[in-house]
């Protein structure tokens, strides 16, 4: 599997002024398979009644009980109105809670009912069979590759812009 830390500074750059093309970028076919992807989880959610932003909600504070919604906001990159109202939703559903700390008043947690964690188990087929679906020809290698490549991105995003 590919190193997924960043390459070092003298690398030559991959696009140029001259050269660049939007449709044919990096960041076009990026942002294009994030979006057939949630439009394609959203069509496999709504028999559950969940959008693809309620699962990712849902898929957190399953992952991190005890988050808080400030916690959600920075790991899903929505701005505090858009998860007030999503929280608001999936509460109102049933599957979650909004918790009171015991520590800091201030501080609200949020964890999953018991109806949430019925539920959280058939969020996970739809979603395998979408990967599987967006990844057929793919070999594991191949995947394990791209995911290494993301990564690397991912890290060169941290340690290029972290300072700004």
């Amino acid at each position: 599997m590919p190193d997924s830390q960043p390459p070092s500074s003298d690398s030559k750059p991959l696009y140029s002024v001259e050269g660049y093309q939007a449709e044919e970028s990096l960041g076009f076919y990026i942002g294009s398979v994030r979006s057939r992807m949630i439009n394609a989880l959203d069509v496999k959610l709504a028999s559950l009644g969940l959008t693809s932003a309620q699962w990712l909600v849902l898929v957190r504070v399953h992952g991190r009980p005890g988050c808080t919604a400030a916690d959600l906001c920075r790991c899903t990159n929505t701005d505090t109105g858009s998860m007030t109202r999503m929280i608001d939703r999936l509460e109102e559903k049933g599957f979650i809670r909004r918790v009171r700390s015991q520590e800091d008043r201030r501080v609200v947690h949020l964890e999953m009912t018991e109806a949430g964690k019925a539920l959280y188990p058939q969020v996970i087929p739809p979603v395998v069979d979408l990967l599987n679906a967006h990844l057929q020809g793919f070999s594991q290698e191949e995947l394990d590759m791209l995911i290494g490549f993301l990564k690397r991105i991912v890290a060169n995003n941290e340690s290029s812009f972290s300072a700004s």
